[in-house]
């Protein structure tokens, strides 16, 4: 499920300054921004800390954004702009250092084994890619952006959106393959590979990023 825009009222109020009415916008995103920038740094204190940045980014840039526009769409677009800005700085791309377990827990207790270790080999092929395609993906099957939201997001074309996440499912699959993953849910042609991480993401991922 897709992230719900705020209200208007309360994004009014936050416009003018009113305190009380942006920790609510906090609280309301605060959670899927800092899981969605630990997958891109790979480290939590740096992502904590990038997103208490991204927040104030956001509180400064209220007063000049249009209420025509969607409200997430332009929050991913900030996160994106400081994180690609902290990654130019420290001269390095996203590092897979995070378990699973540090992003929130899956509901997945009484899971058998299998699926557990299915989770673990996808999450390490995501955080494989490269920050570009990582972003596409995540911000597709994770957030649940359309791909018009991703374009205004990354301010990247339409035909370029569709071909990152093109690209990062097939290296996810590759991954998966060479990990011994079957990622067999749909046998048959590419296509119905490519939709069976697609199921696995929305079934077994989302719902930890958007805790």
């Amino acid at each position: 499920m897709a992230l719900e825009q705020p209200d208007l009222g309360i994004l009014r109020k936050a416009q003018r300054g009113d305190e009380r009415a942006f920790s609510i916008i906090v609280r309301a995103y605060e959670r899927p921004i800092y899981n969605y920038v630990l997958r891109l740094v790979g480290d939590r204190a740096l992502a904590e800390d990038l997103t208490q940045e991204v927040f104030l980014r956001i509180y400064q840039g209220l007063p000049g954004f249009s209420l025509r526009s969607r409200f997430t769409t332009w929050m991913f677009q900030v996160t994106k702009n400081r994180v690609l800005d902290e990654l130019r700085a420290l001269e390095r791309r996203p590092r897979s250092v995070v378990n699973i377990d540090d992003i929130a827990p899956l509901e997945s207790l009484d899971a058998p084994f299998e699926r557990a270790e299915t989770i673990d080999a996808l999450w390490r092929a995501v955080e494989a890619l490269n920050v570009d395609l990582k972003m596409a993906l995540l911000l597709r099957d994770i957030v649940g952006f359309s791909y018009t939201e991703i374009a205004d997001s990354l301010e990247i074309t339409l035909a370029t959106v569709k071909w990152r996440i093109y690209k990062a499912r097939e290296e996810v699959q590759a991954a998966l393959l060479r990990e011994g993953v079957g990622v067999a849910i749909l046998p048959g042609t590419q296509q119905d590979s490519l939709a069976g991480q697609r199921c696995l993401l929305d079934r077994h991922i989302r719902p930890a990023l958007m805790h």
